[in-house]
């Protein structure tokens, strides 16, 4: 099983039960936001997980060593180019020894999950691709929320995806689908997805009590949260560009991992680059919330 070195300020906090809030380190390198916004949201996001009394553990395999919780001065070191890890790459990027493995939601939700935090934050999770009837392609980021006790905090997942089918796929592994002080699935950009969530939850303290009583205990539970409504981006204009980008995709082959930087560049190019501010927004909120929960989680173990 994989060993993972957990920061000196991480292993005291999980060892004396304090809460401690999980960070993928995906978004903040070069295959996530664009600098100087990557550096920007690393700082919003652990500030605000700090200011809420949580102790931040970005996530990442740094010179084969997969690490939760870095010390400010190795911040730099994730900022820039980066190999994605997801959770079924981690035993390779450490056996080859990666320098700097950047991780996804799976590989974060694993890596949490292996320190012994119950909590991590990300910006959206993946899920059913449109089409994976015939491609199969159903994102990682779901097996790991179904084997792995955390609670992940995000906006929902992104809006190209198959919803329908992505939550489907959560009942039938038995994840636990919280709309936090919300009555519908967030999309992420939008603050819904149109569809209802299966569970409203209005405090901290009722998503810390759905961890301790789920039925398996390795199966995590996922917390939708909408992006804030002074940055949400216009549904109607959204809708619009992402039909045209899934068309572009059909026509020029591409598929699987490369439609997520491919249509988030289109969103980003039709907003005029709003896009970046609002993904800024949604990331420091989750954060926030996130904090706001392992709190809870902290007290009630």
């Amino acid at each position: 099983m994989i060993e993972t070195n957990c920061s000196s300020e991480v292993a005291t906090a999980v060892s004396e039960r304090r809460p401690v809030v999980a960070l993928e380190s995906t978004i903040f390198s070069h295959l996530g936001l664009p600098s100087p916004a990557n550096a920007e949201a690393l700082d919003r996001c652990t500030g605000a997980i700090r200011a809420g009394g949580a102790v931040p553990a970005v996530t990442a395999v740094l010179d084969g060593v997969a690490r939760v919780g870095l010390d400010p001065d190795e911040h730099g070191r994730i900022l820039g180019p980066a190999r994605k890890v997801a959770e079924r790459d981690l035993p390779v990027a450490v056996a080859q020894r990666w320098e700097f493995g950047a991780t996804t939601v799976s590989a974060s939700v694993a890596l949490a999950a292996s320190a012994g935090v119950s909590v991590f934050a990300t910006g959206g999770i993946g899920g059913v691709h449109r089409g994976a009837e015939t491609t199969g392609d159903v994102s990682a980021d779901l097996d790991a929320l179904a084997h792995h006790a955390v609670v992940t905090v995000c906006a929902g997942a992104k809006a190209f995806l198959d919803l329908p089918r992505t939550m489907e796929y959560l009942e039938t592994v038995g994840v636990p689908v919280l709309g936090w002080q919300h009555d519908d699935l967030p999309a992420f950009y939008t603050r819904s997805s149109g569809l209802p969530v299966p569970h409203r939850v209005d405090a901290a303290a009722e998503v810390a009590a759905v961890l301790a009583n789920r039925t398996r205990a390795r199966s995590g539970v996922l917390v939708g949260v909408p992006i804030p409504v002074a940055d949400e981006l216009d549904p109607v204009e959204l809708d619009r560009v992402l039909g045209e980008a899934l068309a572009d995709c059909d026509a020029a082959g591409i598929t699987g991992a490369a439609i997520t930087p491919f249509v988030l560049g289109r969103i980003g190019d039709a907003t005029g680059g709003r896009s970046v501010p609002a993904n800024l927004a949604l990331a420091e909120n989750n954060a926030r919330v996130a904090a706001e929960i392992a709190v809870a989680v902290s007290r009630s173990v």
